[in-house]
């Protein structure tokens, strides 16, 4: 599948998480389309939250 991409986003504080989150979403090309972000947090004495964001280039649209 081509232009299909994945990213792993993790951090162990919630506003940094956040914080990275945003930052990649906010750099992504104009012809780039979200297909699925899932969350997990992994618990324990250092808590971590990650994402896995699946995203894919397309083509711009044309009228």
């Amino acid at each position: 599948m081509q232009g299909v991409r994945f990213k792993v986003i993790t951090a162990n504080d919630p506003d940094i998480f956040q914080e990275r989150l945003n930052r990649f979403v906010e750099e992504l090309p104009e012809d780039v389309v979200l297909v699925e972000v899932k969350f997990s947090v992994a618990e324990g004495s250092s808590p971590l939250f990650a994402a896995l964001v699946h995203y894919k280039e397309v083509e711009a649209w044309k009228e």
